[in-house]
């Protein structure tokens, strides 16, 4: 069977088009071109919604690669969102505040953010809850301890990239540092802290998260001048969330094995 001139010209045609959006490394759009046409072909779209369609393939591919990409470097340790927290749950949390800060407004003039209280109470969850939050409107987002933050700032400094470090923990629009007070930090670990937090100061913000109350800082930290300087930054534009309440921790362990002990007894009767 005979292939007519136009019939040849559109196979080549295809192949021309096709070859293009690979040469651009629109590569979902090259993948799709062949779906998108016959989509064309049956629900008679225009010209124009043919193109528009195979572009918005591109686009939201482009988009979930570059989130894939933000969830990665920000290295959250746990998938938590705001809607995984009880509020019900752990009374001692300012809900209004917490709904406030997941517009991300706070980021915008470059201010912090303390959640301040006991172990269990939610600190982390919260802060990562907002990290995922800044991660999923586009920023660039990165979380680590006070620990790990001390002793690679440490370690940087012992091989001569103290400036890289300093640069690394800059570029992030929200840097989450958790766990500060915990552990005992080594003897450069408070300035560390503070270089960082002076770098970012008025430029990007912090989430912080502490189970030392701000009047404490200077006996915890061990430097009551680093820790009145840090503080002085830290505050001058935030928002602090002191929570005390019962261990959020425990009480879903507690709720697990109430309701693992309910089963066994449903099923022993």
């Amino acid at each position: 069977m005979s292939t007519s001139p136009m019939q040849m010209s559109e196979a080549r045609r295809f192949q021309q088009l096709k070859g293009h959006l690979s040469y651009l490394k629109l590569n979902d759009a090259a993948e799709a071109l062949n779906r998108v046409l016959d989509q064309a072909r049956t629900e008679r779209m225009s010209m124009t919604a043919a193109l528009e369609r195979l572009l918005e393939i591109e686009v939201e591919a482009t988009e979930a690669r570059c989130l894939a990409a933000r969830e990665r470097f920000a290295c959250l340790p746990e998938p938590w969102s705001l809607a995984d927290f009880d509020f019900a749950a752990q009374p001692g949390v300012d809900e209004k505040l917490i709904r406030d800060l997941a517009t991300l407004r706070f980021l915008d003039d470059a201010s912090n953010v303390l959640f301040v209280g006991p172990p269990g109470v939610g600190k982390t969850m919260l802060s990562v809850a907002l990290g995922r939050a800044a991660v999923e409107a586009g920023h660039r987002v990165y979380f680590t301890t006070a620990a790990d933050l001390a002793a690679r700032c440490h370690k940087a400094a012992l091989e001569g990239r103290w400036k890289t470090c300093m640069n690394f923990f800059a570029g992030p629009k929200l840097l989450i540092v958790d766990e500060l007070g915990y552990l005992p930090l080594p003897e450069d670990g408070a300035s560390a802290l503070f270089q960082v937090i002076n770098q970012r100061y008025l430029k990007s913000s912090t989430i912080l998260t502490t189970n030392v109350g701000i009047a404490d800082w200077a006996g915890a930290f061990g430097d009551a001048t680093v820790a009145a300087a840090m503080l002085d930054r830290l505050l001058h534009r935030a928002a602090v969330a002191g929570i005390d309440g019962p261990s959020y921790r425990l009480r879903n362990h507690q709720t697990k094995v109430d309701t693992i002990r309910a089963g066994v007894n449903s099923r022993a009767s």
